[in-house]
């Protein structure tokens, strides 16, 4: 091999068209292996829905049985379960496991490059590949590098408000295996995909979604993958066998962001002229005229210019050339709105009409882990006084990607406290130190910070520009307590300060996962910044 070739990523796997299992009575008195029970249910969904369908089960995971302890006891407490066809082979993989099997169940965290035990193997499936051959539902799919949470949960929340019996799954820790019997080719089903359960799915041809949404593209997991290429191509993959009959939704504007080395500054772009589909965009400004899709107008409403043809096949051909489908929301941040706005979008096409979708989407709350807001803490620093400050706690602990963090500083009208670091996963860090710069319109008003690799670099580039910050700390207890005494060192502040949790990193070592960290981070706040009664003052007399 040449030395350039040597630098070349190495060719993705390609699995073969189709699914081992034609239907799902296919899967009684097979010899199936579960790689990966993992915590977050998708291994334990897998298990449940084969051991119901007769397989005789193994399930492997490098992690131990006390580790995996909560998932097994659910499984074990269910007496509806053959649990004598199940067998768990923890601590560690063998390699039998995976040659005997029929077919072998991988957990999308798992690369294939590589892996032993997965070469070993006669067959390989996803729970995702699973659902998708035996389910007939119309599929909306979202992948993307930020917001793809946000995205599919409003999606969900306006299908349902509007009358559709829909479901939601996939890597929003939801496994669609839960909800397939529920399924019909009139139940709407909203995936959120990342970029390794695309991969899984590359050369079945299973994937074939009426409705594919691709969120901001900026450089994630590049401690996965070889370089930006790699990893786009894998999200490519989400439009790769729709038809002209479906419809991709796509990022119009420039964002340099999005770059990782590759010199392209619009994805939305290259994938507009790849795709089969009807292409529509969505901006931050008007979209030039001929181009289908939504902006926001300078007011922060969303306008949806579609083509005549669907108006007409939804009786709303009135004439006019454009709709506004989104006015004020209740969660905040500008890059949310862009996120709602795309969902109301899907029921724009979906045939909701405009006057419906602005009150269905100006409803929506937002998701847990997401720019939640859940606790507020008020504390007079002076009794004597009717001044009160209010300090109010946003979770936005799934932002795991440098651009989240800096976005979620710029998300309210004042200044924010922001808390972030973790976990390195070999992304360029500096979004964060420049939002703190001077850069941007809203600088944060304090930094602190949570122990951890990334956390490392984020503090160097915070030195380099003489921007101060407290920690880092190396657990949320240590962070919560000293953020409270700087608070209540602070004599005569009063108003209102807000408090977001955007870690721009992800939580390996700490925390078992992001979810875990925001709910950590949740139940830490309360316990220490709990609300006292205001003190009363004698009057002396």
């Amino acid at each position: 091999m040449s030395e350039e070739e040597k630098l070349l990523p190495p060719v993705p796997h390609v699995y073969p068209e189709g699914c081992f299992f034609k239907t799902p009575a296919d899967i009684a008195g097979k010899k199936v292996t579960v790689m990966g029970l993992g915590l977050n249910g998708g291994g334990e969904a897998t298990v449940r829905f084969l051991l119901r369908h007769g397989a005789y089960v193994t399930v492997t995971d490098m992690k131990s049985a006390k580790d995996l302890d909560e998932t097994i006891q659910s499984i074990e407490k269910d007496r509806s379960l053959d649990k004598t066809h199940l067998t768990y082979h923890l601590d560690g993989h063998i390699i039998e496991d995976f040659s005997e099997a029929d077919v072998v169940i991988k957990n999308p965290g798992v690369k294939y490059d590589g892996n032993k035990y997965l070469a070993a193997a006669r067959a390989i499936e996803t729970d995702l590949s699973l659902f998708l051959q035996f389910t007939t539902a119309p599929i909306i799919a979202v992948t993307g590098s930020k917001g793809k949470s946000s995205t599919v949960s409003a999606i969900y929340y306006g299908l349902k408000k509007a009358g559709f019996k829909a479901f939601l799954g996939g890597n929003i820790t939801v496994s669609p295996l839960t909800f397939l019997d529920q399924t019909s080719g009139t139940t709407p089903v909203v995936l959120e995909l990342s970029s390794w359960q695309l991969a899984d799915l590359r050369g079945r041809k299973l994937l074939k979604p009426h409705i594919a949404i691709i969120t901001k593209i900026v450089p994630d997991h590049q401690n996965f993958y070889h370089s930006m290429l790699s990893y786009v191509a894998d999200k490519k993959l989400i439009y790769a066998d729709q038809t002209k009959d479906d419809y991709t939704i796509l990022d119009f504007d420039d964002d340099p962001a999005a770059d990782g080395g590759t010199l392209i500054s619009n994805w939305g772009n290259i994938f507009a002229k790849e795709t089969k589909a009807k292409v529509f965009r969505y901006s931050k400004f008007r979209l030039p005229d001929g181009v289908m899709g939504v902006w926001q107008d300078r007011t922060g409403n969303g306008i949806a210019r579609l083509p005549t043809e669907l108006l007409s096949s939804h009786s709303r051909n009135h004439g006019k050339e454009t709709d506004t489908i989104m006015k004020s929301l209740v969660v905040p941040g500008k890059h949310m709105r862009l996120n709602v706005l795309n969902a109301a979008l899907v029921l724009d096409i979906m045939g909701v009409a405009p006057s419906q979708i602005v009150d269905i989407v100006g409803s929506w709350t937002g998701i847990e882990h997401r720019l939640e807001f859940f606790h507020e803490w008020k504390w007079w620093s002076n009794p004597n006084s009717s001044n009160t400050l209010k300090i109010r706690f946003y979770n936005d602990s799934a932002a795991t990607v440098p651009e989240a963090a800096a976005e979620a500083t710029q998300a309210f009208r004042e200044p924010v406290i922001l808390i972030c670091g973790g976990t390195d996963k070999g992304l360029d860090l500096s979004p964060i130190a420049n939002t703190v710069s001077s850069m941007c319109k809203i600088r944060p008003s304090a930094i602190f910070l949570l122990a951890g690799s990334a956390t490392d670099k984020i503090v160097t580039q915070l030195a380099e520009k003489n921007i101060h910050f407290f920690g880092p700390y190396p657990d949320l207890d240590k962070l919560l307590t000293s953020l409270k005494v700087e608070i209540e060192s602070k004599k005569g502040i009063f108003g209102q300060k807000i408090v977001v949790f955007s870690p721009g990193a992800t939580s390996f070592g700490m925390f078992k996962n992001e979810f875990d960290r925001g709910n950590q981070f949740k139940e830490k706040v309360k316990e220490i910044f709990v609300q006292e009664k205001r003190p009363v003052v004698k009057s002396g007399r």
